[in-house]
Parts: C-alpha cells; sequence; structure tokens
C-alpha cells in the first residue's frame, strides 16, 4: 500500500456540510495506456511536477471517499473515476476504494462510475465490476474503420478489437455499462452507421460527445500544451479555429436528428439516448440532469491523483484550481468563492443572442468551455455548438411535447410510435404484408399490431400534434 503522504487534516474538518455535488477522481492523472488524436486530457501531464508519480496515494484516496461521504446530507453516495485511464491504478486499488466506502457511508447506499477505453477489462476485471455494482462508460465511437480513425495506442496502432471484446465480457459478466462516443469529423456524417451498430451489439444507453477543441493560444503555449485553455467568458476577444478534427454545427446538429429520427421510431423505451432523454426532461420542466444544460454550473468537480482539485474536467488548468484535499475540507473547496462565481459567470455572462433564443430554456448557453464564438469583440462569447442545437431543439420540438404529453397523461411514452407510424403510412406502408413486422418497430406482426382490429393509433394521431408526414 502507498501510504507516504499523510493527512493533515483534523478529524472535525471533514464534518462541514453543503449542497450535492459530483466530483470526478482521476487515480491515475491523465495518464493514459492510449494515444487518441484528439485527447484532451493527457496532454495535462506537462502541469504537473512529479511526472513519474501519477497514482493516487492511499491518503488522497481515502480524504475523497470520506470527504464526499461527510460533505453530502443525501441518502446515497456517488464516486466516479476518470483519466487519463483510470484502470492503470490497478484493481487493488479500486478494492480498496470500495472497502473505504463501506466504512464511511454510514450505511447509505454506494454508487461508482468509471468510464474506461476498455483496454484492461479481462474476465477479473469485469467479475469485480459487476459484483460491486460498477456503472462502466466504455468509449466507443462506432464501427472498426470508425473508431480506428483517432483512436489508437502508443505504438499508433488501431484498436477496435480488444475494446470490443471488452465490451462482449461485460455483456457476459452481467457489467451494467453505457457507450460514450466522441463525434468527431470521421462519424458526424455517418450517425446512423454509428448508432445501428451500437445499437445491434446491444447497447441500450449511450452518451454522444460532441469534440470541440481549439487550436492553441498563447496561455496555452506558455503552459506548453497543444490545445487552447477554457475561453474567458469576461474578457473581450475573437473567434478561435477549432482543430481540424471537430465537426461542424450544423453537422452535429444534422447528426442528432438523423439519430432522433430513428430512435423514436423504433427504439425509444428499449434504447437511451442521454441527450434525448435529458431534451425530454428540459420538456416536462424537470431539469436538465446534466451540468452542460443547466442554467448554472461549478458543482461537478475534478480531483487529480495528487488531491488537487479542479472546477470541472474541462477546467484542469492552474488559473481553476481550488485547493488540495489533504489541505482542505472537500465542502470548502467546492464552495470556494472563485468556484461559485465560476458557476454563477455561465447565467450572468449570456449574450443577448441567447437571452433572446426560444431554446434558451434547453440550452442555457451551453458549456461555458464551448463559448468562445463572438458577435462582436466585447460582447460574451456563445456557444460553438449553437447553430447545431437550434437544428436539433427545432426538429426535435414537436415530438417531444407530444412525448411529455403522453407522460404526463400516464401513457407509455412508446405510443408516440404508433402515431409516427400513422403519419408515415402513405410512403412505408403501403407493400405490408399482413404477417411482416409492424413498421413502427414493435417486434410484433402487422396484423397483431397496426393492421389489426384493436389499432388505436387514429383515435389519437389527429390531434397529436406532429408534423404532417411523420418524421422527417
Amino acid at each position: 500500500m502507498n501510504n507516504d503522504v499523510p493527512i493533515p487534516c483534523s478529524e472535525h474538518a471533514f464534518s462541514r456540510k453543503t449542497a450535492p455535488f459530483h466530483l470526478m477522481a482521476k487515480p491515475a492523472g491523465p495518464r493514459c495506456n492510449m494515444a487518441c488524436r484528439y485527447c484532451f486530457y493527457t496532454e495535462k501531464e506537462s502541469l504537473f511536477k512529479d511526472r513519474h508519480a501519477f497514482r493516487m496515494s492511499d491518503a488522497v484516496l481515502e480524504a475523497y471517499i470520506r470527504g464526499v461521504a461527510e460533505a453530502l446530507y443525501t441518502p446515497e453516495l456517488s464516486y466516479a473515476w476518470q483519466g487519463g485511464e483510470p484502470t492503470l491504478a490497478g484493481l487493488d486499488f479500486y478494492r480498496r476504494a470500495v472497502a473505504l466506502q463501506k466504512r464511511h457511508a454510514d450505511g447509505r447506499r454506494v454508487h461508482n462510475a468509471l468510464q474506461t477505453n476498455g483496454l484492461a477489462l479481462d474476465d477479473e476485471w469485469c467479475g469485480f465490476l459487476a459484483e460491486n455494482g460498477f456503472l462502466v462508460g466504455l468509449s466507443l465511437d462506432g464501427p472498426p474503420d470508425i473508431q480506428n480513425v483517432y483512436r489508437v495506442d502508443r505504438d499508433g496502432r488501431p484498436r477496435f478489437e480488444p475494446v470490443w471484446n471488452s465490451l462482449e465480457r461485460m455483456q457476459h459478466a452481467g457489467v451494467e455499462f453505457n457507450t460514450l462516443t466522441v463525434v468527431s469529423r470521421a462519424n458526424v456524417r455517418r450517425p446512423l452507421d454509428v448508432y445501428r451498430f451500437l445499437r445491434d451489439a446491444g447497447v441500450r444507453h449511450m452518451q454522444f460527445i460532441p469534440l470541440v477543441e481549439r487550436k492553441p493560444d498563447d496561455s496555452a503555449r506558455n503552459l506548453g500544451l497543444h490545445l487552447a485553455t477554457p475561453p474567458d467568458l469576461r474578457s473581450a476577444g475573437g473567434r478561435q479555429a477549432v482543430m481540424p478534427w471537430c465537426p461542424g454545427p450544423e453537422d452535429y446538429g444534422a447528426f442528432l436528428c438523423e439519430i432522433f429520427d430513428e430512435w423514436i421510431r423504433h427504439d425509444i423505451g428499449r434504447v437511451f439516448v442521454q441527450t434525448f432523454e435529458v431534451a425530454l426532461a428540459l420538456w416536462m420542466n424537470v431539469g436538465a440532469g446534466v451540468c452542460h444544460f443547466a442554467p448554472t454550473c461549478g458543482r461537478a468537480l475534478v480531483l487529480e491523483h495528487n488531491g488537487d482539485v479542479y472546477a470541472c474536467d474541462h477546467y484542469v488548468y492552474p488559473a481553476y484550481r481550488r485547493g488540495n484535499i489533504l489541505e482542505r475540507p472537500l465542502a470548502e473547496l467546492v464552495d470556494d468563492p472563485a468556484q461559485i462565481q465560476f458557476g454563477a459567470d455561465k447565467q450572468d455572462r449570456l449574450p443577448e443572442v441567447c437571452r433572446r433564443c426560444p431554446w434558451l430554456f434547453a440550452c442555457n448557453g451551453e458549456c461555458p468551455k464551448h463559448r468562445f464564438i463572438r458577435e462582436r469583440p466585447e460582447s460574451p462569447p456563445r456557444s460553438y455548438l449553437c447553430e447545431g442545437y437550434r437544428v436539433f431543439f427545432s426538429h426535435a420540438d414537436p415530438y417531444l411535447k407530444r412525448l411529455a404529453f403522453l407522460l404526463r397523461m400516464g401513457l407509455s411514452a412508446q405510443n408516440i410510435r404508433a402515431e409516427i407510424a400513422e403519419r408515415d403510412r402513405p410512403a412505408v406502408w403501403e407493400k405490408v404484408g399482413r404477417n411482416d413486422p409492424c413498421p413502427c418497430g414493435s417486434g410484433r406482426k402487422y396484423k397483431q399490431c397496426h393492421g389489426g382490429p384493436n389499432s388505436t393509433a387514429s383515435s389519437y394521431v389527429a390531434h397529436s400534434g406532429l408534423p404532417s408526414g411523420g418524421v422527417s
């Protein structure tokens, strides 16, 4: 065990409580066994003095486990592990983490989430993850010809096959997992290839993460980095070029629209796409559930391997360091005045174009890290992805309104498939035989579904508010 770092905080230093927050731990720091060409985090190695000690000590680990447990009133506790590549900390590290969680949880239920590239997930790892109820986020950008464009190892070799093997191994072991797909220039114009590949592989929970990184600015170069530091919402500036692997905003919007059309026709209720689930929650006025669409931010921080706490996963830079978990109570770091201001700036520094936008309730200016497009040099910036989200929200709006109505009426969201199928009937249903699968995607024969005498679609479809002709 690595017990070389003492914990100087006194016993009562951990007792302060605060409002709910999320702290993502980086047990191996920015180290990774992959060398993905678009990665924004591995270059952070240069920001730490001791570049040969990217491993979280037992002292920092216990401060994290205990700090979260004692800083929150919540009946359940959540711990998140990311990187770099968090499996580089080793399986014994997570065994110690689970033991510490049981010691400090005081009877509360504990959740663990681990994001990984999947290279290390052998049978022993999968058995541990399943036994301890870890939710695993597996990075997978699509089929081999997409995955291998940017996701390579340190020797430049494509690594689709071991990741695919890990997916199958997790399924066999009963590990709860989702996929995290980076949307880049390699896959943004192939949305259905990506979505259907994941769906047909048995993935039931998906996240699509837009890749937005800018070419280096003076601040980045001064730190020895190759990507721009986050934009300052309070300073003047102009537009800055994105890296060549970033998708265009409109392309990203079209990517979401095409997958949405497939999902709502065939997979709603069976496949869960984070962006669509979050959008539905917003249309139902129950809150975003993710920070980038929330009105303010600042409650999702990062714990580095050495105990340093930063404002956000995308803000691990010296200017956004809030302190060290070995030196200050966690709740005090979370509630640091600079962190409170950081979270409030998201709303306070909205440009006028956002305040007038009909989709403000859904977008809320999006992630501050993506806000570097300025109408004028002196104006607050808006999101690089702005036009893409305008495309998606306007496209999905009638369906989300209808879904919200169905749910408020106590009906299943899957009823919308029947309505869309009814609207699509002239184009899609013309040649359907009685024993063919129903085009609505129910999995039943047409004669037992919308071709049967008890079909109810037509009784309410006329008042659904869906666009004429179904999904465009």
